[in-house]
C-alpha cells in the first residue's frame, strides 16, 4: 500500500481519483491548492504526488519543482484536461514521472500509480542501502581482529549517531585521529565538515585565534577579520588533538562553547554561536592532570562524556600481520613502487617488538624497508627497529651498571642528555626538539628550566 497525495482544486476530481486509488489498496490524501500541498509534502513522506496542471494559487509545475529540489525520489504525475503533445513533452522535460489526461480511465490511473510507487520504493531502498554502506564504511579503516579492536568498533558504532562529546585516549601513534574521523563518518553529521587541530603544536595566542577567530586589528598582523575553526565547522565535527596541553585560560573558553555553544572571537565584544560536535584526544592521563591543577575538573567531566580507549600495538599483537598487509599496500601505492611481501623471519621480528611509537612507528619501519629491500620480499635485515640497534646497546649498558644505583639520578641524567641532543639537532628550536622527543611544548619548556639548559 502506497501513500498518495492528490492535488486538485476541483473536489469532484479528487473524489473520483481517491475512489480509484483506494480501490487499488492505496492510502490517499487530498489538497486543494499549491500552498497547502507544499505544506503537506514538507510535513509528511508520500510515495506519489498526482497534481492538476492549473489551480487558483499556482500550477502543477510549481509542485513538481518543489519536489525535484526537496524530495528527488518522490514522483510527480501531472493531470490536465487539455492533453497535448506539447504539454506532455513539457511535463516530462520538467521531471514529471508521467502525464494523465481527464476524464480518467481507471486502468490507466492504477497502472501509472503502480509503476510510480514501485519506482519510489526501489529508489528509497537504494538510498537507504547507500547510507548504510556509507555509515559503516569507516569500519574497514579500523584494522584489527583482536578483542580490543572489536570493542573499539562497537563503541564507535554506538557513540557515533549521538551528539555526545567524545574523549579519545591512547598513546602517541595509536591512530586517535583515525578513530575521530570514523566517528564523524558514522555520525548524522557525516555530510558536513570535519576539521582537526593539534593543540600542542600551536602557541596559546595563535590557538585561541585558530579556534575562535579574530576581529580586524585585534592583534599585530590581524589585518582582516577571520573565522575560527568553530565557525568553519558549524553543523560538523571539530577534532581537538592533544587538548590536554591547552592552557587553563583556553580551557575555560572551550568549556563555555561545550556548555552553551557560544564563544568570542579575539578582540570581539559580542558572542557568536556554532553547532559543532567536539571530539577531544590526548595521550595524557587527564585525571592526573586534574589532580596536578593543569586541567580543569569541570572541563574534564564535560569532555569525558564518552571515553574511548585506543589500545597500544603491544596489547594487540595478533593485529600486526593484518596491519602490515594493509600498510604495505598503502606504502607501495604512495611510493609508486612494486608490491612487497614480508618473509616469516621479518614478520616474527615485528610481532615480538613492543613498538613504543605504535602504528605510526610500524608504518615508518615498513616504509623504510620498502625502500631498502632489494627484492620483492622484505627480510629481517631490511628492518631497522630498536630490537636490533638501540635495544641491544641498552642491554649492554644496563649490564655494566653497578649493583646498587640511585635510579632517580640515572633517569635524570639520561633525560638531560636526550634533551641536549634533541635541542642540538633542532638548532635550539624548542618546538622541533619537542616533536623529536614526542613530548609537548609545555613539557620541554618545563624540563629545560628544570635542568637549567
Amino acid at each position: 500500500m502506497a501513500k498518495i497525495l492528490i492535488i486538485d482544486d476541483e473536489a469532484n476530481m479528487r473524489r473520483i481519483l481517491r475512489l480509484i486509488l483506494e480501490e487499488a489498496g492505496h492510502s490517499v490524501f487530498e489538497s486543494s491548492g499549491v500552498k497547502a500541498a507544499v505544506d503537506a509534502i514538507s510535513a509528511s513522506q508520500f510515495d506519489l504526488v498526482i497534481t492538476d496542471k492549473k489551480m487558483p494559487d499556482g500550477d502543477g509545475f510549481e509542485i513538481l519543482r518543489y519536489c525535484r529540489e526537496n524530495e528527488p525520489s518522490l514522483p510527480v504525475v501531472i493531470l490536465t484536461a487539455f492533453a497535448t503533445v506539447e504539454l506532455a513533452v513539457e511535463a516530462m522535460h520538467a521531471g514529471a514521472f508521467d502525464f494523465i489526461s481527464k476524464p480518467f480511465v481507471p486502468e490507466v490511473v492504477t497502472a501509472v500509480a503502480k509503476r510510480a510507487t514501485e519506482r519510489t520504493k526501489l529508489l528509497r531502498e537504494n538510498e537507504a542501502l547507500r547510507e548504510e554502506v556509507k555509515r559503516f564504511a569507516w569500519s574497514e579503516e579500523i584494522v584489527g581482529v583482536s578483542p580490543a579492536m572489536q570493542t573499539l568498533r562497537e563503541t564507535i558504532a554506538r557513540v557515533a549517531p549521538t551528539n555526545a562529546t567524545v574523549l579519545i585516549m591512547g598513546e602517541t601513534g595509536t591512530g586517535k585521529e583515525l578513530v575521530a574521523r570514523a566517528i564523524h563518518r558514522a555520525s548524522l553529521r557525516s555530510n558536513e565538515t570535519f576539521l582537526a587541530v593539534n593543540c600542542a603544536a600551536v602557541s596559546e595566542q595563535l590557538l585561541e585565534s585558530e579556534l575562535f577567530g579574530h576581529e580586524k586589528g585585534s592583534f599585530t598582523g590581524a589585518d582582516r577579520a577571520r573565522k575560527g575553526l568553530f565557525e568553519a565547522a558549524d553543523q560538523g565535527t571539530l577534532f581537538l588533538d592533544e587538548a590536554g596541553e591547552m592552557s587553563l585560560g583556553l580551557q575555560a573558553k572551550l568549556l563555555r562553547v561545550l556548555t552553551d555553544g557560544e564563544f568570542m572571537r579575539v578582540g570581539a565584544t559580542m558572542p557568536r554561536s556554532a553547532d559543532v560536535r567536539v571530539i577531544v584526544a590526548t595521550h595524557r592521563d587527564l585525571k592526573q592532570r586534574v589532580k596536578d591543577g593543569a586541567f580543569r575538573e569541570d572541563l574534564f567531566y564535560r569532555v569525558a562524556v564518552v571515553p574511548v580507549d585506543v589500545p597500544p600495538l603491544r596489547e594487540r599483537r595478533e593485529d600486526i600481520p593484518v596491519l602490515i598487509e594493509t600498510l604495505l599496500r598503502e606504502i607501495v601505492r604512495d611510493l609508486k613502487a612494486k608490491p612487497k611481501t614480508i618473509d616469516v623471519a621479518a614478520l616474527d621480528k615485528l610481532r615480538n617488538y613492543d613498538f613504543p611509537g605504535n602504528i605510526r612507528e610500524l608504518r615508518n619501519v615498513l616504509e623504510r624497508a620498502c625502500i631498502l629491500a632489494a627484492g620483492e620480499s622484505i627480510s629481517e635485515d631490511d628492518l631497522l627497529v630498536q630490537s636490533g640497534t638501540f635495544k641491544d646497546g641498552k642491554q649492554k649498558w644496563i649490564a655494566q651498571l653497578p649493583e646498587t644505583i640511585v635510579l632517580a639520578e640515572q633517569l635524570e641524567s639520561i633525560e638531560r642528555d636526550l634533551l641536549e641532543k634533541a635541542l642540538t639537532a633542532a638548532n635550539g628550536v624548542q618546538a622541533e626538539a619537542a616533536r623529536r622527543l614526542g613530548i609537548s611544548r609545555s613539557d620541554i619548556a618545563y624540563k629545560i628550566k628544570k635542568y637549567g639548559l
